[in-house]
């Protein structure tokens, strides 16, 4: 390693910026002088270098064009999933809005159920069906809070439903017109006959107690009679669909399988029905011994 002394390295520091000065100004004085030559020369060296700057180039193309193409897919993923979360809740509006078209469509049924001689009425909505093999029972979500009562009827807008059989504070019971338990006091409208409306637990209840000379035809309209106090006449019931054995079957208006909605509807006529028989345990015998300690009662 070669070592300067002090004068000589001062020496050049001092030459040296002074040079590069007279050397900047000698290339600006030839660029002025001749502009060809220069650019002749930068064009010389631009040439020599592109082969180059192409080759250089083309990777960082490539990678420039991968990285676009994972800027589009990570858009195209985001922008999936905002549309499935779109669709999502498109999909629930939908939902809700059928679901409210038909509890509307349901309730636009009851509108024509209103019935002029009542004395009160209540909407309730059924909450629960007993349907099965032995009972045919809805549960309605009104109760005495709601004022109705046992014996009330309960209707749609097509026809008669049934009738309260348990009333509690916040829910009753409806038995229905097809359960084995329900006699309804009927008039046959093509045969202008009396009859009783008979559930068997079917689908389609029976008519009883009609007579020979008041032979029902299928197509008949079955209505109530207003007989026994319970329900007023004029009520629908249903239409004579088979006769089976001669015995007349009666198709109900009301589609009882898919109730989702009744009016509760009091007539006035609910005492007419007696009241249920409180129960009443049996007081347990007592029991001493008699002579020899045989039990005596």
């Amino acid at each position: 390693m070669i070592r300067l002394s002090p004068q000589l390295r001062a020496a050049i520091q001092r030459t040296v910026l002074p040079l590069l000065i007279l050397v900047s100004a000698a290339i600006i004085v030839l660029g002025k002088a001749d502009r060809m030559l220069f650019d002749s020369l930068r064009t010389a060296t631009a040439d020599s270098l592109a082969p180059a700057l192409e080759t250089l180039s083309r990777p960082i193309g490539a990678v420039d064009g991968v990285v676009d193409r994972i800027r589009g897919f990570i858009g195209t993923y985001e922008e999936n999933r905002r549309l499935t979360r779109e669709n999502e809740r498109l999909l629930r509006w939908q939902q809700t809005a059928l679901d409210l078209a038909t509890e509307n469509r349901k309730l636009r049924g009851l509108v024509k159920a209103v019935p002029q001689q009542a004395v009160s009425y209540v909407t309730a909505e059924v909450i629960a069906n007993s349907g099965g093999a032995y009972v045919r029972t809805v549960m309605v979500d009104a109760g005495s809070d709601q004022r109705v009562a046992r014996g009330e009827a309960a209707i749609t807008g097509e026809g008669l439903v049934g009738r309260l059989t348990e009333v509690g504070t916040r829910a009753a019971r409806v038995l229905l017109i097809t359960d084995l338990n329900s006699r309804i006091p009927v008039v046959i409208d093509g045969a202008h006959a009396n009859a009783v409306l008979a559930g068997d637990n079917s689908e389609r209840p029976r008519l009883i107690y009609l007579s020979p000379s008041d032979a029902a035809k299928v197509g008949d309209r079955v209505v109530t009679s207003g007989d026994g106090g319970v329900f007023p006449p004029g009520l629908p019931v249903g239409v004579v669909a088979s006769i089976e054995g001669g015995v007349p079957r009666v198709e109900p208006f009301v589609e009882l399988s898919q109730l989702s909605y009744v009016m509760i509807v009091d007539y006035g006529l609910a005492n007419a029905l007696p009241m249920p028989v409180p129960f009443a345990p049996r007081a347990a015998a007592r029991v001493r011994l008699g002579p020899g300690n045989a039990a005596v009662r």
